[in-house]
């Protein structure tokens, strides 16, 4: 599979959801935690979101609970916490796993796309892929990389014809 198009995702309430509904737009990939120090960076994924949203910009957020369990709670709770929290109006997805064998495809393609400083395994939560419009991975950015670092990025893939 050369593009994200062609996968599908479990969405928080089960049903699945296929990713060809994002094409043509630009897309970040996220997996998250309620319970992490890097947690606060839903504040800025959200706004990013708002900015951008109208001109084909979409943020996703899977839930992780493989590092530090920091992402205990079922999907209310997650959807529950996103919300009153942080006003997230973006999707949070269905809990999945990042690494190791249980890894959901669409993690094990965007590692194969690109890899991390040290390897293709995803190190912590806040891990982000960005999506250009023709569904190519564009880049990945550590948990570090605050969302509002990926600003510059971003535009220059809404800029960009897919």
């Amino acid at each position: 599979m050369s593009d994200i198009y062609a996968f599908s995702v479990q969405a928080a309430d089960g049903s699945m959801t296929p990713l060809a509904n994002y094409a043509g737009q630009v897309v970040l990939i996220v997996n998250t935690a309620s319970k992490c120090g890097f947690t606060p960076q839903y504040e800025g994924l959200e706004d990013l979101y708002r900015r951008y949203r109208g001109d084909g910009f979409a943020v996703l957020g899977f839930p992780c609970n493989q590092f530090g369990a920091q992402e205990p709670g079922d999907a209310a709770e997650i959807a529950n916490f996103c919300s009153l929290t942080y006003d997230v109006t973006f999707p949070v997805l269905g809990k999945i796993e990042v690494n190791g064998p249980k890894a959901d495809p669409l993690f094990n393609h965007l590692k194969q796309q690109k890899g991390g400083l040290l390897g293709k395994a995803i190190k912590w939560n806040f891990t982000k892929f960005l999506i250009g419009r023709d569904g190519q991975v564009l880049g990945r950015y550590g948990p570090m990389a605050a969302p509002s670092a990926l600003e510059a990025d971003i535009c220059k893939a809404l800029a960009a014809q897919g």
